[in-house]
């Protein structure tokens, strides 16, 4: 398995909507990616494995020192093989680049191990509000 990373790699909506529906287990829609990461985003990573997305993670921020992981997402069949933690990795280090000096994420619980023991990220107090 050779796996390519890329920093705000080029990616057609199509292939990331399906990639996302395949990570995240419901329906292909119709989402404007290009769009999206173009205003709000600081960069994302792409995996390809032989030309194919099959792992993405986005990195928005707030334009100064934090940035925050959003849409972590691989592939079914090579899910839990390092493909995400090199694509949380890879996001940190062009964090650090632009001079950020925190990376957030939020996820939900069974998600814990991966970000605390895989992605290295540590436990913090945070507020959230339901909208």
């Amino acid at each position: 398995m050779t796996i390519k990373y890329e920093w705000r790699g080029d990616f057609d909506n199509a292939a990331l909507n399906t990639l996302h529906a395949d990570g995240f287990g419901h329906p292909v829609v119709g989402t404007d990616w290009r769009e999206r990461l173009e205003r709000h985003s600081l960069g994302w990573v792409c995996a390809w494995e032989d030309g194919v997305l099959i792992g993405f993670v986005n990195v928005v921020w707030d334009g100064g020192v934090h940035a925050f992981v959003l849409d972590t997402v691989v592939a079914q069949h090579l899910q839990r093989r390092g493909v995400g933690a090199a694509l949380v990795a890879a996001a940190a280090n062009e964090a650090r680049a632009a001079k950020c000096e925190w990376l957030h994420v939020d996820f939900e619980e069974h998600l814990r191990t991966f970000y605390f023991d895989v992605c290295g990220f540590k436990e913090t107090a945070a507020g959230l509000i339901a909208l």
